[in-house]
Parts: structure tokens; C-alpha cells; sequence
């Protein structure tokens, strides 16, 4: 009996909050790294240089936990009776990186194992309720903070919600022959994935914003702050995967996307600094009601 106390006192220690962001950091480290030595292309026997096949899994495969490790985390969270933010912030948020998780292995076996363009995929489903549900989980937690944000703030989140509506409106124009590649009988469906995801990243960096600057200098304002930034690396790599499709032959795994990875791993750092700050701040309650 104290064996099986002793390995589960044990396990316990090692998913600490220090440790889980060590690891995180690390994580986003290592991506990093990966990305920047191991991106360069190859001559192939067709004159087209292209990236080792390899390579591109280890992308998907740091995406892929990133996400999953996040979705874990945000779920922790969900089934915490202390969160501060709210349960339901947590489950809808939770459930979104699960549907990353699962859209980036459908996107990557597309792109992977068929030897497809990933136009329009499964994936795509997934990534759908992705947005629909980090939307609903980032508004829910703004909802419940009281805004209280001063005239310059509001300067801020208009100034940044031009911008990113322009550079994604700009971004998203068809040029050359970008359409020529998508076949007929899809032009429709990704057309409306498009717009949808263009519009989906303005909105999720507009309530960033606003979750930046409401939640700044509260007791779990770091843990937003995190979010926030998840947010900020989720629109940057959209961005410029929008930007890509225009590149000829363009293949996965440039380094900008190494944003993917880093946005699933500040998910999953928000999620731990959260639940983290809701456990020490139940502790002070009951302390106090003690004395």
C-alpha cells in the first residue's frame, strides 16, 4: 500500500507547475531549433529542391503535442471546481486544441502520406470548430471581467484591429495563378474556408487584445497574458501560410510556422499559470476562514 502511495506522491511531483512550464519552454525551444537547422531543401532528381520528408513529420510531430499537451492542460482546468476564469472557459478552449490536435494529423497525412495539397481537407472540419470554440472560450473570459478599459486602451485594441483586418484582407487577395491550383469543384468550399479563417483570426486577435489589456495587473493576469500571445502566434501563422499558398511549389515547414508550436505551447502555459493561481488563491480563502 505505501508503494502505490509512494509512485503516485511521485508522479504528482513531476507534473508540478515549474516543471510543466520547464518542459513547455523547452518544447518551444526545441522547435525552434528544429526549424531553423533542418529546413533546408534538396535537389531532387526533377530539379525541384524540396524538403526531406522527415523533416516535415518532425514538424508535424512538435504541432501535434504542442497542441495535445494544451488541450490536456485546458481540460485540468475544466474539471477544477476552484478555476478562477470559469469552467466553461476552460472546456471550450480545451476541446479547440483537441480539434488542432486532430486537424494537424489529418492535415499532415494529407499533405504527408497522399502526397496531396492539403487545400481543402478533414483537417479543415477541425480547425473550424477550433475557432468556432476558442472564440466562444476567449469571449466567455472576457464577459466575465468586468471591462474597465480606459480611452487609450480602446485606441489600442481599434489600431491593432485595423491593422490585422488590412494585413489579412491584403494577404488573402488571390494573385497569379494561386486559384488555378485549387480544382474546380473545390474553389467554392475554399473560398468560404478562406474568408472564414481570415475573419476567425481577426476576432481571436481582437479579444487578445482586449484579454491583454483587461487582465493586466490581476492576480491571474499572467496566465492571460499567455493566452493572449497564443493568439498573437496563432494570427502570425496564419498570416503567413496565407501568404505562402502564393509561393510556387510551396512546401511546409518554413520557419515562420514554428509559430504553430509556439502558440499550442503558450495555450498550455496559460492553462498551468491559471490553474497554478486559482489553487493558491483557494488556499488564502480557506486560511482565512480558518482564522
Amino acid at each position: 500500500m505505501s508503494s502505490i502511495y509512494n509512485k503516485n506522491k511521485s508522479s504528482q511531483s513531476w507534473f508540478t507547475t515549474q516543471n510543466i512550464i520547464l518542459f513547455s519552454l523547452g518544447w518551444g525551444l526545441l522547435a525552434l531549433l528544429y526549424f531553423l537547422l533542418f529546413s533546408a531543401k534538396i535537389p531532387e532528381a526533377d530539379g525541384i529542391e524540396r524538403r526531406a520528408e522527415w523533416y516535415v513529420i518532425g514538424t508535424n510531430i512538435f504541432e501535434a503535442l504542442a497542441y495535445l499537451g494544451a488541450g490536456l492542460l485546458c481540460l485540468r482546468n475544466w474539471r477544477s471546481p476552484q478555476i478562477v476564469s470559469g469552467r466553461h472557459v476552460w472546456l471550450s478552449i480545451g476541446i479547440g486544441m483537441l480539434s488542432y490536435f486532430l486537424g494537424g494529423i489529418f492535415f499532415g497525412y494529407t499533405e504527408v502520406v497522399m502526397k496531396e495539397e492539403p487545400i481543402v481537407s478533414l483537417g479543415d472540419v477541425f480547425f473550424v470548430i477550433t475557432y468556432l470554440l476558442l472564440g466562444i472560450g476567449m469571449t466567455l473570459a472576457v464577459i466575465s471581467r468586468r471591462l474597465n478599459l480606459e480611452t487609450w486602451q480602446w485606441i489600442i485594441v481599434l489600431a491593432i484591429a485595423l491593422f490585422g483586418s488590412a494585413l489579412a484582407w491584403l494577404i488573402s487577395q488571390p494573385q497569379g495563378g494561386g486559384q488555378e491550383q485549387i480544382p474546380d469543384s473545390l474553389q467554392g468550399i475554399a473560398s468560404i474556408l478562406n474568408w472564414f479563417y481570415v475573419v476567425s483570426d481577426v476576432l481571436l486577435l481582437i479579444i487578445a487584445t482586449i484579454l491583454l489589456l483587461a487582465f493586466w495587473g490581476g492576480r491571474v493576469s499572467l496566465s492571460w497574458r499567455m493566452i493572449a500571445a497564443a493568439a498573437f502566434s496563432l494570427y502570425i501563422a496564419d498570416m503567413w501560410f496565407k501568404y505562402a499558398n502564393r509561393i510556387p511549389n510551396y512546401q511546409s515547414g518554413e520557419i515562420l510556422e514554428v509559430f504553430w508550436v509556439w502558440s499550442g505551447v503558450l495555450f498550455g502555459m496559460g492553462a498551468v499559470l491559471e490553474y497554478d493561481a486559482s489553487l493558491n488563491r483557494s488556499r488564502r480563502e480557506r486560511g482565512r476562514k480558518r482564522t
